[in-house]
Formats: structure tokens, C-alpha cells, sequence
């Protein structure tokens, strides 16, 4: 397997050396010698065609040395390059007298990169050497002769093909879904209707769809039948020899003797001659892209006998291809805990779990199943491995060692196999983004926004024109989800994935790739090994995650790009001062209370988190890190930004927002953050969330034109002109969020008139009236009024929005009757919260069709539950939070006066206080 990160550092070292030529002056005969990196570059991206699945990549030691060593190289470049970059910002922000005096400075570090550059170009120059000879070598040219297909890929096609012969009794967890794929398959249909099964690699698809190809009811159905095992590197004409082979031989008839002589159309016209009046079922195992479908359709005719094509992908956007009318898709689901359990057993203890017992193996034996995470392959592979394992000392020893075990036992080389498959077939520009996901703990929540952020600061994101770097990034997430790499595991309300986590297995396979190219590691309990000394210099990666609590002698590492610290153990930030070239600092969570002052020095960083940390104040000369794009601060204990915050030009998310600690019947819940001077002068800012409003900051905002998110606290009545017309200048505004400085403080805002951009609108403080310009935002997703405290009701004004999903009125409304007539046709979500004079809610029949999710949160004055809530039939929830007994009592038991208006609700839940805290029970039935 060729290195998932080479092509891309060459690729980018060779575009900064062009732009960086006239910065570099005094080193250009080193430059240009380090053109060979071109010649390289194309080596390696020629065997990798060769051998991106094949022989020269997996087989050829000598071709992995090339890699190992070009990536070597392409890394120590990129260093010194950034160290330069260093010294040169350092000398040109001086002042001019002072340049005078740092000039020997800046002349000996150029010096220094030209030394530097030298070495390089001499190992360049000999890998070089040495693959030129390897080139003409024999064994290269043979191999590169020779079928593209590797050992393993074929070796996986074989074990898909196996499944065809598995014992139905081996089997687990398949009787729900063969049943309703069956049902799909044998419906009465007249037209050729496919199914798409997918799952990610190893999740039982291919055994699943081979079991119902055997059954016997689909063999009564169906008059022909053919299983066909898709290669990633098919090619069409070999398809249609393998179908017809399968058809005839399904017939036991004779396969015509001139096959291997048909050309393409001869081949479709046999197929659709043969299939024309017959009703057939096809399977195509492990599709890898829709361009087979686009190819393979024509030669299955669309009858009206009721014909079937079964599709196994790893790939959701195959599965969700438009293959016709009644055509669909179905997920496979990980075997449940107990299913997964009665697989490992049957595997791990095949004649009975008396050996289990005795030896009182279950305990580990279930911690050993939890990391195959329900993952059928995995299951079975690791069962079969630990039946030859008689002692808990062993199996203790096998969950301890699993990454090792993954890479060396035999028993688990096909697990290994099938995912890396996956893998392979990255673009690189997702390798490197997958990969980067394996320095979060396993079992980690990663959110979106955080890792595009990250990902972003160490330039992962390809550019394209046209396009903003944050959409590139969250394709790039989309594609893991659609190929199965990356599981959602958090929506946001309006169906945007919130965060992801990678399957355990798969994160071991990613990591054990990522240790091997230096990419990324981690620092934890299970990293000392046989050497207890082992710091984290040793590791030699780019990209480093703590786990564990840092001791002085662990702490010797300088090339990191990114360290993420993921443990509540104590650290001290004494390794600071070495990582000049670091990117990103994530220290999220962890219990750090002080920055060093040296945090300045590092001229590369580019994302800093300290969510959710003890930290109290950023250094005083934090201006100094000019290449900063992210500073998240929320919940951490800072309440004013340093001076000359103006100068970070290319800041783009200052994320500072803090909440008073639960303190939620205090109007300020949340907390801003003191503004500092000129902080308007960012003029590439995106998110500016949340800061308190002052006179100055609100007549200049107008100057960030490219701010998509704006939070401001402590509004006042008499900042409503300038801030309506700051806010008329931000055509981008998606998100605003405007809280006034209290309850009783009317927020002016009749004046704004820009608002056909903003999606998600928070207003809290005193609306005197409905602005005018409520029903103007047509792509609203989100509306939240808190203490409003409107005579009149705004329903009127916005139950037309279109794309409204989320509707939260928190004391917002001061009549006795809130009446939602027919509109609200998309939402799902709605809050009704402290209504004090509230009285009587009605939903007219059609009004909020799809809602799934509402909330009734103390209004004491109503006393039951909405009329017309029977007609809500697609609501999935409903919350009552400190609301009256009489609303309680009278959906609580079948005879119950308002019982049969709620049956439909699958879970309802009451939440009350007493003297001994916060409790909730449910009322469903």
C-alpha cells in the first residue's frame, strides 16, 4: 500500500517552493535541485496505478522503502520551509531601525535553510538514483506486466464467493432481514426492480444476500439466476461472460463453446435474447461504483415478468442510485449485544461454554467482544481465534495486543483485509482526513465542526474555485459516511450530521496505518510497550494525541503539527516551547488552568481550542500568532480577549460563548465576552459567537461583511438603529443570535431589512411588537423568541415559513390562547416554555403535520394537554417539565379523560422536582 500522505506533501512542498522563490532568495540552486521531487512524485504515482490494488505496492519491500523514504524527505522539507517561514516573519515584523540589528540574524538562518536544503537534496538525488535503477529493473517491468488484481483482493472475492456454502445454522441475527428482503424480492411487481443491501466491510451483507439467493423460495420464484462477484478493476465484457456462465449453469446447459470470442455487443445481445421472456434473479457482490450499473443495465431486460437484481455495496451512494420505479435500498444493522454473543460463542467455545465457565473466561471474553462493536466478520474471525485459548492470562493478553493481532494473526487477516479495501479506494485527499480521525480515542465523539476545523488548519482541504473550504471539508465527511468509513452518530435537528465515530475495529486498522506512515499516534496506557523510557520523540509523528499524564522525560518532541490532549489528567505545558511548527493545539476538556507565555512563539498555529478548560486569561502578546483561523474559548473560564486581537487578519471563528452555570431562571444564562479594540478590523471573520454589545462594536460591525454567525449579549434599546444598519451591510448572516441586557430592555429591531439570508434567528428580550419582517425569511430553519412577552400572536406572522424545523416560544406570548391554524408544514420540533397566562393550546387539523418532537416546560396555567395533538401522528415525543397535576392526571392511566388523544405517542415523559432533586417517570403506555 503506497503512503496515503506522500503525494500530497510533494505536491504542496513543490507549490510553496514555486511561490516562496523570491522569498527564498540565496537558496535557489537548492531549489531547483529539488525539481527531482517531480520525477519521484511520478514514480510513485505511477506503480501506485500499477499497484494501488496490486503487486508492486503489497509484494515489492524495495518500493515501500521508496515510500518511506520520500515521505521522510517530504516531511523534513515541509519543516524546514515552515522554519523559515518562521524566521523571515520574525525579521520583516520588526520594526526598520530594528531590522538593521536582527540582519545577521536573518542572514545566518538563511544560511542555516540553505545547509539544510543541501542535505535534502543529496538523500533526494540517491532515492532517486535508486529508483531510476529499480525502474529498469526487471522484477519492476515484469510487474508492471503483470494483472492488476492483488493477492488480497482476490483472496476477499474468494471468501465473498464462500459465503454461497455457509451453513445456515452458522448464522445469526439474519431471520428479521432475510424475511423482509425476501418480501421485497418476491413482490408482485411486474418490473425489474433492484435492491441495494449495504453496510460497511464485514457487516454481513454478502452472506446475508447469498443465503436468500440459496433459498428455497426464491428459487421456486425466479425461472433463472446468476451470482456475479464484482472486482473493483472489472471490466464489462468479463461480467457478461461470468453472468451467462452462471445462467447456463443454473440451466444445466451447455455454455457455448465461441463465449471468449464475443465482443461487448455480441455479449449484450446473448444476454437479452436468453433473459428476454424469463423471470431471473441477478446478484452483483460488491459493487464499487454506479458507472457497473450504467454499463450492465442494458443487457437486463425491463419486463413485465417480475425480474430482481440484488446489489452488495459498501457504498451508500450505489445503494441510493436511482435504479427505477419500486427500486430501494436496505442498511444492514450490527448484530445486537446478545445476537453478537450466541456468534462469538458458537466461534470462540464450539463445543459448549463449559470451558467458559470453568475458566471464567465471560468477563473478558465480552470485553473482547465489545471492541467488535457488533461487526459480524469480526466477531466470527476473533471467535475463531480465541478458540484455541484455554487461559484468562491469554485472552487478557490478545485485548491488550488487539492493534498487534489485527496486523500479524493469520486468523484476523481478513478482517484486516476487507477493510483496508476501503481504505485503498480513498482519494488521497480523504486518506489523509480519515486517517487524522484515528488520533481521537476510540469510541470518540467527533463533531463536525471540529474536525473540519482541524482539518483546515493542516491544509488537508483541497482548494477549489468557487468553493469555500468549509463545504469542501464537509464533502469530504459526507463521502466517509456514504463509503461507510465514518458513522453518524448525532443529527442535528435539521438533518445535517452533528458528529461521527469511527467503528472499533476500523480504528485500530486506521491507526496501525497511521503509526506505519508516521502520520498520526497516540500517547497512552497501552503505549509504553517493553520500554517504559519511550517518549514521545520516539513516536516521530506529525500528528500526536495524549492520552495519559505527561512526565517531563516524555516530552522531547519538536516536528508535531497537531497535538490534541484527550485525558482529565493533570498536564503541564512544559513541551511548548519545542513545537515551533505546530498547527494545531487542541486541548479540549483537559484539565489545564495556564498557558505558557511561549504559546506566542508558535508562528504556524493555525487552530486553538480551550473549550471546556480552566484557563483563565490568553497571553498578552497572543497577537503575535498572525497565521490564526480558529480560537475556541467556549466554556472556559476567559472573560476578556487580549489587546490587539485586530492584527490576527486571518481569524476566521472566534468561538468565546459561555453559559452562567445552570443558573437558567437568570436572564443572563449565557455569557459574553468583552469586546476589545478595533476587533471589527477582521475583516475575514466567519463566527464571532459571543460577545457583549457595546456602542463602538455595533456601529462598526458592518465591516465584517463575511460573517455568517453573529451572538451579541446585552443588547440595549438605544444601540437598535446602528445595529440594524451594522446588520444590513452582512449579506452572508446566517445565524444571529441577539440577547438584550434584561428582560424588561425592548430590542429595537423593526429597522432590519437584510434578513433573506439567516436560517436560525434567536431573539431574547422585549418585542413590542411583531417586526414587520418576520414572515420575509423564507429560509428560516430555526426561531427561538425568549421573554418576548407579545400582546399579539406571532403565529400568523411565521406559520407560512416554509422551511421551518424548530419553533421555540420561551415566555414569548402573554395572551391566554395560542392557536396553530394549517401551516407549519416541515416542523419538528416545538418548545412552548413559561407561558404564564397560558391557558388552552389548539392544533387545527393540517397544522404541523410532520412535527416529531414537543415540549411543555412550566405553564402552570394549562391544564391539559393541546386539542388536536391526536392529529400529530408522526410525533415521536412528548415532554411535560414542571407542568400542572391536572395536565399530568389526565393522560396518566387508561381511563385516563385525555388518554386516548396521546396513545399515539410512543414515549412521553413527565419531569418534576421534589425536596430530594429532579426526577422524570414516563407515561407512555
Amino acid at each position: 500500500m503506497a503512503s496515503a500522505t506522500v503525494d500530497f506533501r510533494i505536491g504542496r512542498i513543490l507549490s510553496v517552493l514555486e511561490n516562496e522563490t523570491l522569498l527564498l532568495s540565496g537558496v535557489h540552486g537548492e531549489i531547483d535541485k529539488m525539481k527531482e521531487l517531480l520525477i519521484m512524485k511520478s514514480f510513485l504515482e505511477d506503480t501506485h496505478k500499477h499497484g494501488g490494488n496490486g503487486s508492486i505496492t503489497t509484494t515489492t519491500q524495495l518500493f515501500q522503502t521508496f515510500v518511506a523514504n520520500t515521505r521522510d524527505l517530504a516531511y523534513q522539507i515541509e519543516d524546514i520551509l515552515d522554519e523559515f517561514g518562521y524566521h523571515i516573519h520574525g525579521y520583516r515584523s520588526c520594526a526598520k531601525l530594528w531590522r538593521a540589528f536582527h540582519f545577521p540574524r536573518y542572514m545566518w538562518a538563511r544560511h542555516s535553510i540553505a545547509q539544510k536544503l543541501g542535505v535534502v537534496n543529496v538523500m533526494i538525488q540517491s532515492i532517486s538514483d535508486s529508483m531510476k535503477r529499480y525502474y529498469h529493473s526487471e522484477n519492476y517491468q515484469a510487474a508492471l506486466l503483470s494483472p492488476s488484481d492483488d493477492g488480497d483482493a482476490k483472496w476477499v472475492n474468494n471468501i465473498s464467493e464462500s459465503s454461497l456454502f455457509f451453513s445456515e445454522n452458522s448464522l445469526v441475527g439474519i431471520d428479521a432481514p432475510k424475511g423482509k428482503l425476501i418480501g421485497r424480492l418476491l413482490s408482485p411487481e411486474p418490473q425489474r426492480i433492484v435492491v441495494a443491501v449495504v453496510g460497511m466491510g464485514g457487516s454481513g451483507k454478502t452472506t446475508l444476500s447469498a443465503n436468500i439467493f440459496k433459498s428455497q423460495s426464491v428459487r421456486r420464484h425466479f425461472e433463472c439466476y446468476a451470482w456475479v462477484t464484482i472486482s473493483k478493476s472489472y471490466v464489462i465484457e468479463d461480467v457478461f461472460r461470468t453472468m451467462i456462465k452462471e445462467f447456463y449453469k443454473e440451466a444445466e446447459t451447455q455454455i457455448p463453446a465461441e463465449l471468449y470470442s464475443l465482443g461487448y455487443r455480441e455479449l449484450v445481445e446473448k444476454l437479452v435474447e436468453y433473459l428476454q421472456s424469463k423471470r431471473y434473479i441477478v446478484v452483483l457482490d460488491d459493487v464499487w461504483t454506479t458507472g457497473l450499473w450504467r454499463e450492465i443495465s442494458i443487457a437486463l431486460p425491463d419486463g413485465i415478468y417480475g425480474s430482481r437484481v440484488m446489489i452488495t455495496t459498501r457504498y451508500m451512494n450505489v445503494a441510493s442510485f436511482p435504479y427505477g420505479i419500486g427500486s430501494g435500498k436496505h442498511e444492514i444493522e450490527l448484530l445486537k449485544e446478545d445476537e453478537a454473543w450466541v456468534l462469538f460463542s458458537n466461534k470462540a467455545f464450539p463445543g459448549s461454554l463449559e470451558q467458559c465457565r470453568m475458566q471464567n473466561l465471560e468477563p473478558i471474553a465480552r470485553k473482547l467482544l465489545e471492541r467488535c462493536q457488533g461487526l459480524p466478520l469480526a466477531i466470527a474471525s476473533l471467535g475463531s481465534m480465541m478458540s484455541t485459548k484455554k487461559f484468562e492470562s491469554e485472552w487478557k493478553k490478545v485485548y491488550s495486543t488487539l492493534n498487534w493481532e489485527l496486523n500479524n494473526n493469520l486468523e484476523l487477516k481478513i478482517v484486516r483485509s476487507i477493510l483496508l479495501l476501503s481504505f485503498n479506494d480513498l482519494p488521497y485527499p480523504l486518506k489523509r482526513c480519515f486517517l487524522y480521525c484515528s488520533l481521537f480515542p476510540v469510541n470518540y465523539r467527533m463533531k463536525r465542526k471540529r474536525l473540519v476545523r482541524m482539518w483546515m488548519a493542516q491544509r488537508f482541504v483541497e482548494p477549489i474555485r468557487g468553493v469555500k473550504a468549509e463545504e469542501v471539508a464537509d464533502s469530504y465527511l459526507n463521502e466517509l459516511v456514504y463509503r461507510n468509513m465514518l458513522q453518524v452518530i448525532l443529527w442535528n435537528p435539521f438533518g445535517r450530521p452533528k458528529a461521527f465515530k469511527m467503528h472499533d475495529v476500523i480504528w485500530e486498522i486506521a491507526l496501525s496505518v497511521s503509526k506505519l506512515e508516521r502520520f498520526c499516534d497516540v500517547y497512552n496506557d497501552d503505549s509504553d510497550g517493553d520500554d517504559a523510557a519511550e517518549t514521545i520523540e520516539n513516536y516521530g509523528s506529525r500528528h500526536l494525541c495524549i492520552q495519559k499524564e505527561m512526565t517531563p522525560d516524555s516530552i522531547r518532541a519538536t516536528n508535531l503539527h497537531s497535538l490534541l490532549v484527550c485525558s482529565s489528567a493533570k498536564h503541564k505545558m512544559d513541551l511548548i516551547p519545542s513545537l515551533k511548527l505546530l498547527r494545531a493545539l487542541d486541548l479540549e476538556d483537559s484539565d489545564i488552568s495556564k498557558l505558557p507565555d511561549c504559546l506566542v512563539t508558535m508562528f504556524n498555529l493555525k487552530y486553538l481550542n480551550l473549550s471546556k478548560t480552566q484557563v483563565k486569561e490568553l497571553p498578552k502578546d497572543f497577537h503575535k500568532l498572525i497565521n490564526l483561523e480558529t480560537l475556541n474559548t467556549k466554556h472556559s473560564k476567559i472573560e476578556e480577549l487580549p489587546l490587539g486581537m485586530w492584527k490576527l487578519q486571518k481569524l476566521r471563528y472566534l468561538i468565546t460563548f459561555r453559559r452562567n452555570d445552570g443558573h437558567d431562571s437568570n436572564w443572563n444564562y449565557v455569557l459574553g465576552t468583552r469586546v476589545v479594540p478595533k476587533i471589527w478590523q477582521l475583516k475575514d471573520l466567519q463566527v464571532m459567537d459571543c460577545f457583549n454589545a457595546e456602542a463602538e462594536l455595533i456601529k462598526n460591525l458592518g465591516n465584517m461583511t463575511q460573517l455568517t454567525r453573529i451572538s451579541l449579549v446585552m443588547v440595549r434599546r438605544e444601540h437598535g438603529r446602528d445595529l440594524c444598519d451594522s446588520l444590513n451591510k452582512i449579506r452572508r448572516l446566517r445565524f444571529l443570535s441577539l440577547t438584550s441586557i434584561h428582560e424588561e430592555e425592548p430590542l429595537e429591531i423593526d429597522d432590519l431589512i437584510a434578513t433573506a439570508s439567516i436560517e436560525k434567528l434567536f431573539l431574547a428580550g422585549k418585542l413590542e411588537r411583531v417586526p414587520i419582517w418576520f414572515n420575509t425569511l423564507q429560509n428560516r430553519t430555526y426561531l427561538g423568541l425568549r421573554g418576548s412577552q407579545l400582546q399579539e400572536n406571532a403565529i400568523l406572522s411565521i406559520q407560512t415559513l416554509p422551511r421551518l424545523v424548530w419553533l421555540s416560544f420561551y415566555n414569548a406570548y402573554m395572551g391566554p390562547r395560542l392557536c396553530f391554524a394549517q401551516g407549519f408544514q416541515n416542523l419538528k420540533i416545538l418548545e412552548i416554555v413559561q407561558m404564564k397566562h397560558l391557558t388552552e393550546v389548539v392544533i387545527e387539523d393540517g397544522a404541523m403535520f410532520e412535527l416529531q418532537k414537543l415540549y411543555i416546560r412550566a405553564c402552570r396555567g394549562l391544564e391539559s394537554v393541546p386539542k388536536g395533538i391526536e392529529n400529530l401522528i408522526n410525533l415521536q415525543e412528548l415532554h411535560l417539565i414542571h407542568v400542572s397535576n391536572q395536565l399530568v392526571e389526565g393522560i396518566s392511566g387508561d381511563g385516563s379523560v385525555d388518554r386516548s388523544r396521546v396513545k399515539h405517542i410512543p414515549a412521553i415523559k413527565h419531569y418534576f422536582r421534589t425536596d430530594n432533586g429532579s426526577f422524570y417517570v414516563s407515561l407512555s403506555s
